[in-house]
């Protein structure tokens, strides 16, 4: 597990060695700290895309999440007033475009990644986005079809190598002392 004192040390590393190979072109980048419009995402996210799409087959959901967590101000949660404008982000246009992403939107919801409430644009106004590791872990937890364990083994992996402990259940309790075996002797 990285530390944060770490992870500011190889960011530094990786920085000198950046702007060695690649002089002068700093400007050229995105920096978060200088831009607007920025979002903060889980290293994990390519597999946790990965593997809501393996979970739908054949309806993959991640453009549709991902629209959803680049439109959230860090808070988990998403205004959807105009949907024929997330179908579009989302990859889905033309005529079915915003019918196809209500199915996406509808497919994340039954698998607990969102949460929908209607409003003023209609049955998908707003959108709660819960912990993506949270979701992925009860899905495992509880076996869900679809759900493909190497990838999930490679969440876990990934998961520990950037510290994300969300994605590791805490104890409820301590555990219970066990008690001695019955010993030989005093068997009849």
């Amino acid at each position: 597990m990285v530390s944060v004192r770490e992870g500011g040390a190889i960011a530094k590393k990786q920085l000198a060695l950046r702007d060695h190979l690649w002089p002068g072109l700093a400007p050229f980048l995105w920096d978060r700290k200088a831009h607007k419009g920025f979002a903060t995402i889980p290293k994990t996210m390519p597999l946790i895309l990965r593997i809501m799409d393996e979970m739908t087959k054949g309806a993959p959901v991640s453009s549709t999440y991902m629209t959803l967590w680049c439109s959230t101000w860090d808070n988990g949660f998403v205004q959807v007033i105009k949907p024929s404008e997330m179908a579009f982000a989302s990859g889905f246009g033309g005529q079915r475009g915003e019918h196809t992403w209500a199915a996406r939107m509808k497919k994340l919801e039954e698998l607990q990644f969102i949460s929908l409430k209607a409003g003023k644009a209609g049955p998908m106004t707003h959108a709660l986005i819960y912990n993506p590791h949270l979701a992925l872990r009860w899905h495992h937890d509880n076996k869900t079809p679809g759900l493909v364990e190497a990838s999930f083994n490679a969440l876990v992996a990934q998961a520990l190598e950037v510290g994300a402990m969300d994605l590791f259940p805490a104890p409820a309790s301590p555990p219970s002392p066990v008690s001695p075996p019955p010993s030989a002797s005093g068997a009849a």
